[in-house]
């Protein structure tokens, strides 16, 4: 894998027209974007038929939790659009996320089927208040081993967790982590943190940066930074 290949930029927009200016800006400092909510549902599937056109890699980070027929329907959906990687809640159980690896496996495209662990928004106090025994790392290691059991390619969790994921659960799998932030940006609304540098040394093989490029006076040099930061920590 290439160092830029590590970087995911989330085009966390209102529009189409506001992400393929960014797309442009950026160039050839990213390879990959995540496409979420907000922008998919002001824009519906063309903007990713459109990104996958242009040679761009799409993380599809819709969060499918629901039947498990309901979800493998959604998976070959994603799949025929051409994304190379999707999001399942861990939550949805086994049978939706054996669910979801088995359309994924079957179509052309065979995406990354990755599994969300706990939210990087929610807190150990988050957790009790949902009726969830334990804490946040408790819960993770277990949403973990039941999504790699199942088949899934990968997880999100924040790097905080990572280290202790690849611990428990070893290689082979891809970890997805958001809520990296550079050094000196704002955290915003996530709640668990780290820089570049820091993820990749806890065993995270993709970090996902939102709005330290999109909100940079300069976002192709934003990312072209925290391209060099990945890069600085696998070498």
């Amino acid at each position: 894998m290439k160092d830029q290949d590590r970087l995911i930029v989330a085009l966390d927009v209102a529009g189409a027209t506001q992400a393929r200016q960014i797309v442009q800006a950026i160039g050839e400092a990213a390879t990959t974007y995540k496409i979420g909510k907000q922008l998919f549902m002001a824009e519906g599937p063309q903007v990713v038929r459109d990104l996958v056109a242009s040679g761009r890699k799409v993380f599809l980070d819709l969060k499918y939790h629901d039947i498990p027929n309901t979800v493998a329907a959604a998976v070959r959906s994603a799949a025929e659009l051409g994304v190379s990687m999707l999001t399942v809640h861990a939550s949805g159980g086994s049978k939706m996320l054996k669910a979801a690896v088995e359309a994924a496996s079957q179509s052309p495209t065979k995406p990354m089927v990755l599994a969300v662990t706990v939210l990087t928004s929610l807190s150990d106090s988050d957790l009790q208040e949902l009726g969830i025994a334990g804490n946040v790392l408790s819960q993770v290691l277990r949403l973990g081993a039941l999504a790699r059991a199942a088949g899934c390619g990968g997880l999100v969790a924040s790097a905080q967790e990572a280290r202790e994921l690849r611990k428990a659960l070893g290689d082979g799998f891809a970890i997805v982590t958001p809520g990296v932030r550079p050094a000196g940006a704002a955290a915003g609304d996530q709640v668990r943190v780290v820089t570049p540098k820091d993820a990749i040394a806890a065993g995270a093989t993709y970090l996902v940066v939102g709005r330290p490029i999109l909100e940079a006076p300069d976002p192709a040099k934003a990312a072209q930074h925290i391209g060099d930061e990945i890069a600085a920590a696998c070498h």
